[in-house]
């Protein structure tokens, strides 16, 4: 067996090990809500997402490509590069979901694979700027202002057209749809999470010429990678459904409503355009919405404010980390 088909062997195993840890952190996005307002008990929410995870990986390759190639270029790195991007992200990512702190998985990785490519090269050159740009920062800061203003407008219009009706009226008839809702919330996580990993291995496949560029993302690479993604969502993460479900609003149904259709559609819309974004922003972003929506002492804003700087330091450290696995492994070779 060549050392080229041992790192590429590697490169999978820990790439999976990412996304088994992406799937468990971020199953509290997709049911964080409808646990908290008792909608589904976590068991229940837990298979819920797991299975929509599955599906929504099968439902696009944009953001996968934007992973694979439009981050870094593919023709100036190579496996063990790859390598030390994943060490990071995996890393970091294992971490936040033992402590139960929501992080943003995608930026983990996009992190973990700027900074092990940087240090490789020893120049900013390798990194496509311009698509990080696009890509990753412009959507950094959009998807959670889009998750806030969706979720506080769909809580205003709720209030608005559904004033007449009793608290537990509108309770039970959005306990009904907060599961469609939570339903879509994790069909969108799949749709964009799970192709950040295809990007990363089909990545290493093209720089070690197991695979010719512009070929695709394989069936087989789609099929482990939202398997694996729906193991680790079946795992849990109840930390983070803590964290996310009670810690920054008082959710009740209307609100669960209201906070899993914003952001599962700027997801969507994220997903289209084939930028990686965080479902954890988007979520977070949203429930911060839907409590300003009903008055802004709603909003446990210290604990925002907690979650927001997770979202400040997880690319560079991630970054710093995959470079300096990037520079270890430099020394040992």
């Amino acid at each position: 067996m060549t050392t080229s088909l041992l790192l590429l062997i590697l490169v999978i195993v820990v790439a999976l090990v990412f996304e088994y840890a992406n799937g468990a952190n971020d199953a509290a996005n997709a049911i964080a809500t409808v646990v908290s307002t008792k909608v589904l008990s976590p068991r229940t929410a837990i298979f819920f997402a797991a299975v929509f995870n599955f599906w929504g990986a099968f439902a696009g390759t944009k953001v996968a490509a934007t992973i694979g190639s439009g981050i870094v270029d593919t023709l100036a790195i190579d496996q063990p590069v790859i390598l030390c991007a994943l060490i990071g992200a995996a890393l970091v990512t294992t971490i936040a979901t033992t402590f139960g702190v929501p992080i943003s998985c995608s930026h983990a990785l996009i992190g973990g694979l700027v900074g092990a490519t940087v240090v490789y090269k020893m120049s900013m050159d390798a990194v496509i700027w311009g698509g990080v740009l696009e890509k990753v920062v412009i959507p950094i800061f959009v998807s959670p202002l889009l998750g806030f203003l969706g979720g506080f407008a769909i809580m205003k219009l709720i209030f608005r057209t559904c004033r007449n009706l009793s608290f537990g009226r509108a309770n039970s008839i959005f306990g009904k749809l907060q599961v469609f809702s939570a339903s879509f919330m994790a069909f969108s996580h799949g749709n964009n999470d799970a192709q950040k990993t295809m990007g990363i291995i089909t990545l290493a496949l093209v720089s070690g010429g197991f695979l010719p560029e512009d070929t695709g993302i394989p069936t087989w690479i789609k099929v482990i990678c939202a398997a694996t993604m729906a193991l680790g969502t079946a795992a849990g993460g109840r930390r983070i459904i803590r964290t996310l479900g009670r810690s920054v609003t008082k959710l009740a149904p209307p609100g669960g409503f209201s906070a899993e259709s914003s952001a599962a559609c700027v997801i969507e819309l994220m997903s289209f355009n084939g930028a990686p974004v965080s479902t954890t922003h988007c979520i977070t972003s949203a429930v911060m919405g839907v409590g300003s929506a009903k008055r802004l002492s709603a909003v446990r804003w210290g604990k925002a404010k907690d979650i927001v700087l997770t979202w400040c330091i997880t690319l560079p450290i991630c970054a710093v980390i995959g470079g300096f696995a990037c520079w270890l492994i430099g020394l040992a070779i």
